[in-house]
């Protein structure tokens, strides 16, 4: 397709990527700030509100390259369409939820709505826009993306704080119900003619129940305790994710081919991404609690609280990939998760009482400035770890492993951190394990540091590394779509156009 960006034609695709990113962007955004309510409404436990976050994420990280694939083949537009559809959907039975068993359910069908919406809202502008406007029309989408992300917890709250946490997911149906006749009527179809219908579902679905397994053991350990069912679901969850390295290594059209982490550097990143995801993910979990439960803010004012990492990473990610370029990508990926982990180790000041500038404001800056040092470089050292035809499969990769990172950090930390089933409920007692917790967060950032120092290595001098350009990689680090380049003769097809948050 040939569309110019200053076109009608051209404003109605960036209109339609925008609002469907949007949708699952204010979700991962207002979530965690709505769990406190949630937990008070439903009468829900600590395990409730695990489940309510990763029950999101397990669906997602597991099908979200399946997604890509599907869109590749089958046409993004339509597959974009389907998971608008299908986020809309499961986003109004969570609203409407009677019960936490029902929201956990829908929010898992969530997941799968926006493994089909995800990788095909950048995929639809590569798809769709002149070459010499592409870049143009990612960065237009990338800075409205942003703008979404720093209005998501003002609104967020609002809405908790207003008409009630339900509406959280019920404000995704007019998102959706404007997106979807946009997107039929204005936005080209496209499709890769090399892609195959045969799909790795076997290997998705085995990731995914690897990780509810595992998922299911470390989230009911606190009450089961070393039960038959507890330790049973941790050992299948294990043996079911040796099954799948097999099916992967064994399949010859797998959706994670196992030959990529032959690099060196790909493998060293993603171990890096892994210990650097985790911690955000456990991090910004227990702070939107710490903040309501503990200081006692309202879910608007714990959303306003943790904006300026949003708008650090909005406005200073683009410099920091201009840097990393200058000067290699080792001291940025050491450098950035030590100062996450100082911004952590700061949150032991929160407690009662706490003062917002005083105490909190600090933390989150350097929380910040840690992030926009470091998830730039992250991004573009996975795109230059690779050749460039797989480029684009090893960011859905390293995106793929950052959301299983979050979703065993989640289930993993409260149980570590010993927070038992009430703890929210209680301000001591969640104060207690929240300063317990923060030291774990910090300790593997550390160790990412430490590994990104020992074994990432910096290219050649003059080697091109391609740059970052999405800006607010919170819950992942982004999808990429590097330029096009011909297979390598017998390689397998790159079926992997696709954009994250």
């Amino acid at each position: 397709m040939d569309i110019r960006l200053g076109t009608r034609a051209g404003r109605w695709v960036v209109l339609t990527t925008v609002l469907g990113s949007g949708m699952a962007m204010l979700d991962s955004t207002v979530v965690n700030v709505a769990l406190p309510r949630i937990g008070r409404d439903l009468d829900a436990d600590m395990a409730v509100l695990q489940w309510t976050v990763n029950a999101y994420m397990l669906t997602l990280a597991g099908l979200i390259l399946l997604g890509g694939a599907l869109g590749d083949r089958f046409g993004r537009r339509k597959i974009f369409v389907i998971g608008v559809v299908w986020f809309a959907v499961a986003s109004l039975l969570c609203g409407l939820a009677p019960n936490a068993e029902i929201l956990i359910a829908a929010r898992a069908l969530q997941g799968v709505g926006g493994a089909l919406l995800t990788p095909g809202s950048l995929a639809l502008i590569q798809a769709s826009f002149h070459p010499d406007d592409r870049a143009r029309a990612v960065g237009v989408w990338s800075g409205l993306g942003g703008v979404g992300a720093a209005v998501g917890p003002f609104l967020g709250g609002w809405l908790v704080d207003g008409p009630g946490w339900r509406w959280v997911f019920l404000i995704n149906v007019p998102l959706a119900a404007l997106c979807v006749p946009v997107a039929l009527k204005h936005v080209p179809e496209s499709r890769d003619p090399k892609a195959h219908g045969r799909f790795d579902v076997l290997g998705a679905a085995l990731a995914a129940v690897a990780l509810g397994f595992v998922t299911y053991a470390l989230i009911e350990a606190p009450a089961g305790g070393a039960s038959f069912v507890v330790i049973g679901s941790a050992v299948l969850g294990v043996v079911l994710g040796a099954v799948f390295l097999y099916v992967e290594k064994t399949r010859t059209d797998p959706m994670m081919p196992l030959a990529l982490f032959a690099s060196r550097q790909f493998t060293a990143i993603n171990v890096v991404t892994l210990c650097v995801y985790a911690a955000f993910s456990g991090f910004f979990f227990l702070t939107a609690l710490q903040l309501q439960v503990v200081v006692g803010y309202s879910a608007l004012q714990a959303g306003t609280a943790l904006l300026p990492t949003t708008v650090l990473m909005l406005f200073l990610s683009a410099r920091s990939g201009e840097l990393a370029q200058r000067i290699g990508p080792r001291l940025p990926l050491t450098v950035g998760p030590l100062l996450c982990a100082t911004g952590m180790l700061l949150m032991l000041r929160v407690g009662e009482g706490a003062s917002y500038v005083a105490d909190v404001l600090p933390a989150i800056v350097v929380m910040g400035a840690g992030m926009v040092t470091l998830v730039a470089p992250l991004t573009a050292t996975v795109l230059a770890s690779v050749d460039t035809g797989r480029a684009g499969l090893a960011s859905g990769i390293n995106n793929a492993a950052a959301r299983a990172a979050g979703l065993i950090a989640v289930a993993a930390l409260p149980l570590l951190a010993g927070m038992g089933p009430d703890a929210y409920r209680s301000v001591a007692e969640f104060g207690a394990t929240f300063r317990r917790a923060m030291p774990m967060c910090a300790g593997v950032l550390v160790l990412g540091a430490l590994i990104a120092w020992l074994t990432v290595r910096n290219p050649r001098p003059g080697a091109c590394v391609p740059r970052s350009r999405v800006n607010c990689a919170v819950a992942a680090p982004p999808l990429e779509e590097p330029d096009r380049a011909p297979h390598a003769e017998g390689g397998p097809a790159d079926h992997t156009l696709r954009g994250d948050l």
